[in-house]
């Protein structure tokens, strides 16, 4: 009887550890997606541990694994790399399978307008080489030649403006890659990013108009917001590329904070450390997602949602002060109310 006791008692452990990652946000209940084709949700690591800046960290530092763990607990079934992922991707396979989650895309630069194609093309297929490990078909680029995103500098007006010459050589290397991408099964999407020569709506413009339907579009809300774009043009874009729409990065913006880091002239990650991005669901953000979701449904989006929000977690000017994870629920929680995820 003893036995059969403590072996009820151990299944009964093992369904409330599994139900941690599949159990619905109490709060919500919608009955169905407003998606018609099939969507992931992911979050990057970004909110835990910054990739361009290790020293926005944890102290001490969070180890990945606990990353990757808070990420399945959350609800989460993809991720991008990081620097703190093991190099050797057997193990890193692994450590997110057992987890339940994957490598969503990578996130990668290239070096078209400062004559670098062959090391860009070295960096592509080393990507494509990562990816086919992963239960995922995206790889995500932004052309960093000249960017200043990762400099001591204000990002806006000091960003490249490519001459004539250089739109050429990244829209030319961008096509080819997305030529290359599209014969091998994988969806290529270029990332507009502040800080770089493809920042706004009229850089994303011209880019979509002399790039073939090979190279797709990443629509990351809080890049564009940053950089000037209105809630009514982020829509209109979504209605205007809905079709080469493939992947999306959903990041949040604390209006206070952007208008303190333009005004101040804070660089890129200068506004990071200040709190400029938030997930969505934060009351404290400005971003309209439940219109911008409504219109990818519209749309007929397929792809990854990925929540992310590039943070401090050490920053303790935000109020309430809360941990990742925290974070990383109350977005989950937020689109499952909205989409039904």
């Amino acid at each position: 009887m003893l036995k059969r006791i403590n072996r009820c008692l151990i299944a009964l452990v093992m369904v409330i550890l599994l139900g941690i990652t599949t159990a619905v946000p109490a709060n919500a209940a919608p009955e169905s997606s407003i998606f018609s084709n099939p969507v992931r949700l992911g979050i990057t690591p970004t909110g835990w541990s910054n990739s361009d800046d290790l020293t926005m960290d944890l102290n001490p530092p969070i180890s990945y694994k606990q990353i990757i763990s808070e990420i399945a607990l959350s609800g989460f079934k993809g991720t991008q790399g990081a620097p703190k992922f093991p190099k050797d991707v057997t193990v890193l396979k692994k450590d997110l399978e057992v987890r339940g989650l994957t490598i969503s895309e990578p996130w990668v630069g290239t070096y078209f307008t400062i004559g670098a194609a062959d090391d860009s093309q070295d960096i592509f297929d080393a990507q494509m080489e990562f990816m086919s490990n992963f239960n995922s078909n995206v790889i995500v680029v932004a052309e960093l030649g000249g960017a200043v995103h990762q400099q001591p500098i204000e990002p806006l007006e000091n960003r490249p403006i490519f001459e004539p010459d250089q739109w050429d050589a990244l829209t030319t290397g961008l096509n080819s890659l997305g030529a290359q991408a599209a014969a091998a099964n994988m969806v290529f999407c270029y990332h507009p990013h502040v800080g770089t020569g493809v920042e706004t709506i009229e850089d994303i413009d011209y880019l979509m108009t002399h790039t073939t339907d090979d190279v797709k579009l990443l629509l990351d809300t809080g890049h564009l917001y940053y950089a000037g774009a209105t809630q009514s043009e982020i829509l209109a874009l979504i209605d205007r590329y809905g079709s080469r729409i493939k992947h999306v990065h959903l990041k949040n913006i604390r209006q206070d904070i952007l208008d303190h880091a333009i005004a101040q002239g804070l660089s890129f990650l200068d506004a990071i450390r200040a709190g400029v991005f938030t997930v969505p669901g934060d009351p404290a953000g400005v971003i309209d997602f439940y219109n911008i979701l409504h219109k990818l449904a519209d749309v007929n989006y397929e792809g990854w949602l990925m929540v992310e929000a590039e943070q401090d977690p050490n920053n303790t000017t935000i109020q309430p002060v809360r941990e990742p994870l925290e974070y990383a629920l109350m977005a989950r929680d937020y689109l499952y109310e909205v989409t039904g995820l």
